[in-house]
């Protein structure tokens, strides 16, 4: 079994979101969750080569399995193009909805390109939105929306990025609320200028794994808002994070840096 740590989305090579790539691995579903909460990262992911030569990547969180986790994607890209430096793209499937991933290699970056995914039937509210967010309704803009490019996140906006950095939300709540309603969690943004935007993911039980970056989420938000973005997130965990979504005609190429890191 191999295993190698990567930062990724980092704006240095000393920040970033951290995933744990485990190569050749005879764990089974249980174990692989067991594995996964063992480790000092908000995702692992296991990988293997299906019979088409494909990578299929099973993805793991602290709390649960998960569809899709594109930081983890990023990582296995990285580790596979670390071992093919001569090759500039790769395919994934992943493993619980056999989602085709093409990944390419764009100078110090890695791109992971998506197409919007469906999404559970629900209408949302702004009080309980709130509620969950342990913020007045008034400190919501405008209605909050879902939007998927394989993990559907509940996306909302707030006014400024004094709210976001504030919130301290129920997120035994909104793990319930997740789990009732088939989303992942929810993402909070706001826009900083033109079209960068700061944001947070909140689908952890525990405040110590917030996600740094969350790249279903970019993807997910360049949908929503039909354009290409720059995304911020991790500052005030000390893991700054630069996330890119390439928005065109329906489908989203989501990229940054990503890095080795110590285990």
């Amino acid at each position: 079994m191999n295993i190698h740590r990567m930062l990724c989305f980092g704006r240095n090579d000393e920040s970033g979101n951290a995933a744990i790539v485990v190569e050749d691995s005879a764990m089974a579903e249980p174990e692989r969750l067991k594995f996964a909460q063992r480790q000092n990262a908000s995702a692992t992911v296991f990988v293997e080569v299906d019979a088409a030569g494909d990578m299929q990547l099973d993805y793991y969180y602290p709390h649960a399995r998960s569809p899709l986790c594109l930081h983890a994607t990023l990582a296995a890209s990285a580790v596979f193009f670390e071992r093919y430096p001569d090759t500039g793209r790769a395919r994934c499937v992943t493993s619980m909805h056999r989602q085709v991933l093409e990944v390419e290699r764009v100078d110090e970056g890695i791109f992971v390109g998506v197409k919007a995914q469906p999404c559970p039937a629900l209408t949302s509210h702004v009080a309980e939105t709130a509620r969950l967010l342990r913020v007045e309704p008034t400190d919501l803009t405008g209605t909050p929306g879902l939007a998927s490019v394989g993990s559907a996140k509940l996306l909302v906006e707030v006014a400024d990025q004094s709210v976001l950095a504030s919130l301290r939300p129920d997120l035994a709540g909104i793990a319930q609320w997740s789990r009732t309603h088939g989303v992942s969690g929810m993402y909070v943004y706001c826009r900083l200028h033109d079209d960068v935007y700061a944001g947070r993911n909140f689908n952890h039980l525990e405040p110590r794994f917030e996600d740094a970056a969350t790249g279903v989420a970019a993807g997910a938000l360049a949908l929503s808002l039909e354009r290409s973005i720059t995304l911020k997130q991790g500052d005030a965990l000390g893991q700054p994070c630069t996330l890119m979504a390439r928005y065109a005609d329906g489908t989203v190429q989501i990229g940054g840096r990503t890095v080795r890191s110590a285990i």
